[in-house]
């Protein structure tokens, strides 16, 4: 039981035995005390006010009266309006902190017999990993090992995107384009390599709409539409012709696609022969998706990034449309004039959903059913989590919904770890028009970065080339890591590559020196870590580290309640800041046998807590910097 579960529990009795009340523990509230204030833990008074029927400041008087009486490490209170604020003994913290570095699985809670399936990643297979995926891919991955901690057993999986029109693009352009080159013919990595013939498609559509442009089927498509709405509202706001000329003509590019592109055409043609199983279709997809799977595969490994299964699209939908199908004999979805299949969800507030459009084929809801009930039939999971943006936020409301609606029962454990974007300094990005930042290229770049201030400090003269190419991959894959960790996953958020590296401020490298630094002293130290501590009093710094380290547990519970692993990031953060300054403000090895002997404990204990911490966001510790 930890303190704040005792407190909570003596602080239930104090009710019942000053008041004849019962209240419940889970609306106590227990907090540290704010630092402008004398004391460590704070029993938040105003709840329990209305019961007592007291003014706030008796209420805290009197329960910590009794708590002082009933908890022998209380050594004195004050209440300050409706806080009470409880001190505790030097004795109390010295204990604490024997029991924290005598056991390595501190903050680690045990199985709670419940299974999670995290999915994360979910690319698509005609483009290379990007910034974006990289914010998704350590999220969902530090997000599992939280869990972990928390006591689920917890399966990572993915889901390859790996059929649709998308996907044909990429494979007619480099059926027209590509020469026969391959990635190894052109030494490029193969996912960029399918990738520049996504962008490749695109471009010569571009070129291909410009010129229907200036044809008189775009006149006949312009005039159509000028006596519309649209284009009157922008008349009446003072547009010229040129401008609500342009305007249509940026509005109508996938009406052009779908109707006069004879690039369009031959991309829906394609995906037509791949749903009908054309053996020569099929080879080209197999092929260069497995281009494709070879690159990400090299992109995961230097992240870091693992999986236990990888789950295709092209796998599991025709499963969902059985089930649609199904769904749709029993009457629980309905069927329009043209075909198409639909679920009222009305009730949930979330309209009518197509399941299948009227030509038969499967939207992605419908694949999400079939892959959802693959999962569970193996993994009998009590959640299923999804780490995908925050613009699919309805699509997985409409899932669970429609889940629920057919009698999945594991419905109730879906949940969407939903995450804003991520863009750069420079702006947004764009995939088709190959702007987007490959996350190879971003990886190169901050590990690049990690190595130019590195070396500048002048520090790692004596290491081998090996070991300085290992020091700069922690470092820099630990800044990306970081960087975008310590960001709510719920906010947008801006990634510069060159302060993600910076050694002054919340960083990896900042927390990685600090550890590096402790490795430092205990070399120096030379001998064994003491296990017995052999002072009695403890100074404000040392206090404040031993209360930091021991609220590692509380703040690893609260990151996987959350599923926020910024919660992670922000404690090692001020955990190697408050390390930083009992550094330089109290001497370690110089001081008397007994403290310098504690101080070597507690330094080592703060060490194992902040690899601990980066452990669970994915980063790896370093002894020398």
């Amino acid at each position: 039981m930890n303190i704040i579960q005792i407190l909570k529990q003596h602080t239930q009795d104090a009710i019942k035995n000053l008041y004849d009340a019962d209240f419940e523990s889970n609306k106590i509230i227990i907090n540290e005390t704010i630092k402008d204030y004398e004391g460590d833990m704070t029993v938040v008074v105003f709840p329990i006010v209305k019961i007592a029927r007291q003014k706030p400041e008796q209420v805290g008087d009197s329960i910590g009266q009794y708590l002082q009486e009933k908890l022998d490490f209380i050594t004195g209170f004050n209440t300050v309006k409706g806080f009470l604020n409880l001190s505790f003994s030097d004795a109390f913290w010295l204990d604490k902190l024997n029991g924290i570095a005598a056991n390595p699985n501190y903050g680690m809670q045990p199985s709670n017999d419940q299974t999670v399936v995290l999915e994360y990643c979910g690319p698509n297979t005609n483009k290379p990993l990007h910034l974006g995926h990289i914010r998704n891919m350590v999220l969902g991955y530090s997000v599992a090992e939280i869990l972990k901690a928390n006591g689920y057993q917890v399966h990572k999986v993915n889901i390859l995107n790996d059929r649709g029109i998308a996907i044909c693009k990429s494979m007619l352009a480099w059926q027209k384009f590509g020469n026969g080159e391959t990635p190894k013919s052109t030494q490029k990595k193969g996912d960029h390599f399918v990738g520049n013939y996504y962008v490749k498609f695109n471009k010569e559509l571009n070129n291909e709409y410009k010129a229907w442009q200036n044809t008189e089927a775009a006149n006949v498509a312009l005039q159509e539409w000028l006596p519309g709405k649209a284009a009157q509202k922008l008349a009446e706001s003072g547009k010229d012709d040129a401008s609500i000329k342009s305007t249509f003509f940026k509005q109508y590019k996938n009406e052009y696609t779908n109707k006069y592109s004879a690039l369009g055409q031959e991309a829906r043609e394609m995906l037509v022969k791949w749903e009908a199983g054309d053996v020569e279709v099929r080879g080209l997809w197999e092929q260069m998706n497995n281009w494709v799977y070879e690159g990400f595969e090299q992109t995961w490994q230097r992240l870091g990034i693992d999986f236990e299964e990888h789950y295709k699209e092209s796998e599991h939908y025709e499963a969902g449309k059985k089930t649609v199908l199904e769904e749709l004999d029993k009457g629980t979805m309905y069927q329009k004039d043209d075909g198409s299949v639909w679920i009222d969800l009305e009730a949930e507030k979330l309209d009518h959903k197509i399941m299948l459009r009227k030509d038969g084929t499967s939207v992605y809801v419908t694949q999400d059913i079939g892959i959802a009930e693959a999962r569970y039939n193996k993994y009998k999971m009590d959640k299923s989590i999804y780490t995908v943006g925050d613009e699919q936020n309805y699509h997985f409301q409409v899932l669970k919904a429609t889940l629920d609606k057919i009698g999945r029962d594991y419905a109730e454990g879906i949940h969407h770890l939903s995450y804003g974007m991520v863009d750069l300094p420079t702006g947004k990005m764009k995939s088709r028009e190959g702007t987007v930042v490959d996350a190879d290229d971003l990886i190169d770049e901050v590990v690049a970065k990690a190595k130019q201030s590195t070396e500048a400090s002048g520090k790692i003269e004596d290491f081998t080339s090996e070991q300085a190419t290992e020091l700069f991959e922690k470092i820099g894959i630990g800044a990306i890591r970081f960087f975008i960790l310590q960001v709510n996953p719920q906010k947008r958020m801006i990634f510069d590559p060159a302060k993600s590296v910076e050694l002054e401020g919340m960083t990896s490298t900042f927390v990685q020196y600090s550890y590096a630094r402790i490795q430092s002293l205990l070399r120096k130290y030379g001998k064994e870590v003491p296990n017995e501590i052999k002072i009695t009093q403890l100074e404000p710094l040392e206090r404040e580290l031993i209360l930091m380290v021991n609220n590692f547990e509380k703040t690893v519970l609260t990151a996987g309640k959350e599923y926020d692993p910024s919660v992670i990031a922000q404690y090692t953060y001020h955990l190697a800041k408050t390390f930083n300054k009992f550094w330089n403000e109290l001497s370690i090895l110089k001081a008397d046998e007994a403290t310098k002997d504690f101080r070597v404990l507690l330094s080592n204990t703060v060490a194992q807590t902040i690899q601990k911490a980066l452990g669970l966001l994915g980063i790896k510790t370093t002894d020398r910097m």
